[in-house]
């Protein structure tokens, strides 16, 4: 065991003048080496994986597991009340895979592009009151935050009038700074829900995603448990993480005039996907890195993981190694930059990212030409960013133009 002073705490804290940037302490690991041991809250020590190359080498490797119960598996920050398994990302194959098959179609781009024309009404009608409105405005609340949840309310046939109780509910459950407590009363709420929900589909279905959960119930293929857990998965993953990009990769662009410049002024599509796929690169808001168990000995870049112990892959350092991606800490938005890991790699990666690529597609390109002299309304040193979540973005982001 590595002498206790000599080993690093995770997670680290990000500079307070650079908020788009990984943690400092991150670098430095990174140049270090690609696997370090850190020290987390509880004492334990898991290995932090810090480079591109080994980060998708063990987020496809069989022997690196995402099931909570593992021995090993490094705990997050207040989680000594139990973290829960949020359905099928924190299992394994086969029922990972039997999990997930189960809710494929409605994410498969064909699907999704089909909903795009749906997205860009639901942006424009934003944008129509944001310009009809007072000035400043939060454009969290006024228009990142309810992009993906019309959507995935839509998509999964949630009424939109009870939006807020799920936001407000999700907002305490990706805290950080909120209790085991706290977090536990949040997912009961929105669970109880949900369930009631399944059980109205059970009884009356309809054509939405909820009602083809339900209907995984009548065939045996899940039962009401399970299918609540990734009913809460899929409304929690589809509109948390979208929001957070809309308003971080609006902060961003807005301290990046050149870069903003370019997608304003363009009409090519292309050019907008190349802008995501750079900010998803840039921003990763995955705040606290993916974490795994390792069930058998690995070799890797010149040590040896051992069975039981903890892996986490900090994509945000990882989608800025220079051996992966030239100037990393440079945000160019003509830069192919589609290798990144921010939505993870192998078969846990992110479900809905055909939907939050399409939905930040449709946002980038609109807004910005739309209200072409968006700027901040305050000082970017006094935007508050999330540094209190597991999802990283901003609380607030006051906009005029």
């Amino acid at each position: 065991m590595a002498d206790a002073l000599a080993v690093p705490e995770f997670p680290m804290p990000r500079a307070a003048r650079c908020p788009f940037d990984p943690p400092p302490g991150l670098k430095e690991l990174q140049d270090q080496g690609p696997l370090a041991k850190v020290r987390l809250w509880d004492g334990s020590e898991p290995w932090l994986v810090t480079r591109y190359a080994e980060q998708r080498a063990l987020l496809g490797d069989a022997r690196v597991s995402s099931d909570i119960d593992r021995p090993g598996f490094p705990p997050k920050a207040g989680s000594e009340g139990g973290e829960g398994k949020l359905s099928f990302i924190m299992m394994d194959d086969p029922e990972h895979a039997r999990l997930r098959r189960l809710v494929t179609a409605p994410f498969a781009i064909k699907k999704v592009e089909a909903l795009r024309p749906a997205v860009q009404r639901i942006v424009d009608g934003l944008i129509d009151d944001l310009l009809a409105g007072p000035q400043p405005v939060d454009l969290v609340e006024a228009f990142a935050l309810p992009i993906p949840s019309l959507v995935i309310c839509e998509l999964l046939g949630v009424p939109y009038e009870d939006h807020e109780m799920f936001q407000s509910n999700t907002k305490t459950m990706v805290s950080s700074a909120a209790t085991p407590a706290q977090r536990n009363v949040a997912t009961r709420e929105i669970a109880g829900y949900l369930a009631t929900m399944i059980g109205k589909r059970l009884a009356d279905p309809r054509d939405d995603l909820l009602s083809s959960i339900a209907g995984r119930i009548s065939t045996g293929e899940l039962d009401h448990q399970q299918a609540t857990e990734m009913a809460l998965l899929l409304l929690i993953a589809g509109h948390e993480t979208t929001a957070n990009m809309i308003a971080l990769g609006t902060a961003a662009l807005l301290e990046h005039p050149d870069q903003l410049a370019l997608l304003r002024e363009s009409d090519d599509p292309k050019l907008v996907a190349s802008a995501v796929e750079e900010l998803l690169r840039y921003l990763n808001i995955t705040h606290q890195g993916r974490r795994r168990a390792v069930t058998e000995d690995i070799e890797i870049a010149g040590e040896v993981i051992k069975a039981g112990e903890g892996v986490i892959v900090v994509n945000e350092i990882g989608n800025r190694d220079p051996e992966a991606f030239e100037d990393p800490d440079r945000l160019d938005i003509t830069r192919d930059a589609r290798r990144h890991v921010a939505f993870g790699f192998g078969i846990h990666q992110c479900l809905g990212q055909p939907l939050a690529r399409m939905e930040l597609q449709v946002v980038y390109g609109t807004l910005y030409q739309r209200i072409p002299t968006l700027r901040l309304a305050c000082d970017v040193q006094d935007v508050k960013f999330k540094h209190d979540a597991f999802i990283y973005g901003v609380h607030e982001l006051p906009v005029a133009w």
